[in-house]
């Protein structure tokens, strides 16, 4: 499902037009992001929880040539599943 199609389902289950339930949905996604730049953890109650993890730099390797190059420390969201979710799904 892409974003597009979870905002048409959204507005075909609902009385508000699609514009309402887009920004609704662009607004939920952006803070979503804006917590976790800050690091904050997002916890959605029967769904799950939104987090930053942090990956210390490294060494690695190049698969094309095989030479060794220092991978940068980043930081990547990380989700894990609710309860009802997990139960959902099995």
């Amino acid at each position: 499902m892409t974003k597009a199609d979870l905002i048409e389902s959204s507005a075909n289950k609902g009385e508000l037009p699609r514009q309402s339930i887009e920004e609704i949905i662009n607004g939920l996604f952006d803070d979503i992001t804006a917590a976790l730049k800050n690091g904050d953890k997002i916890n959605i109650s029967g769904f799950g929880t939104f987090s930053v993890s942090h990956r210390n730099a490294r060494a690695g390797r190049n698969p094309k040539t095989g030479e060794t190059i220092q991978i940068a420390s980043s930081r990547a969201a990380k989700f894990k599943a609710g309860k009802a979710l997990k139960e959902a799904l099995s």
